[in-house]
């Protein structure tokens, strides 16, 4: 699959009739909401675990120096936590634009945390995409994320905002926060 997803997410009809669809975020989309919104709740999906194996090539790092950012993988069991927003159809137009490098909509069930649930929509990208770099350990993750820089700014500064949001919810994610602790004993090596 190509690069830009946005042709194939336009194709993605299933909320079109919809005055209103969630949307859940579980990467910058919980820190960085740069559409309307009309609700926004914290939640969480089932099934599927964060992981920073998604390049960035177009946002936090470049064609030849791709950052990391996160995607979902399948994993039984687990439960994704983040933040649902409640949008118009139209937001998508932006939205499939934000997450074009390797992203593709796909319907999800969340739960929030005040114990309601809905049906919405989820950005993945999948290791069928080309931007997908796949497994890496969490040193080495945190090292190449301290290397990339792309149009919005350093991948660090998604990694640690990220790390911020999720504490903020009350939730550790193991996998991001390992990476965190390697990237500041990374920075604090470079200063």
């Amino acid at each position: 699959m190509s690069l830009n997803t946005i042709a194939i997410n336009r194709l993605m009809d299933r909320f079109d009739r919809h005055a209103s669809v969630w949307l859940f975020g579980y990467g910058s989309l919980i820190f960085k909401a740069d559409f309307p919104f009309l609700e926004r709740r914290p939640a969480s999906i089932r099934g599927w675990s964060r992981r920073f194996w998604q390049g960035s090539h177009d946002h936090r790092g470049t064609e030849t120096a791709p950052g990391r950012v996160a995607t979902l993988v399948p994993d039984e069991g687990a439960v994704c936590h983040g933040m649902a927003y409640l949008v118009t159809p139209e937001e998508f137009a932006h939205l499939d634009h934000r997450e074009k490098n390797g992203y593709l909509r796909l319907a999800t069930a969340m739960q929030f945390a005040d114990g309601g649930a809905a049906e919405g929509i989820v950005y993945i990208a999948t290791e069928q995409n080309a931007a997908f770099l796949g497994p890496a350990s969490e040193r080495e993750i945190a090292h190449q994320i301290a290397r990339a820089r792309g149009p919005s700014g350093p991948n660090s500064d998604y990694l640690l905002d990220l790390a911020q949001a999720l504490r903020a919810l009350g939730h550790h994610d193991a996998h991001v926060h390992a990476i965190e602790g390697h990237l500041l004993a990374c920075l604090g090596a470079a200063r």
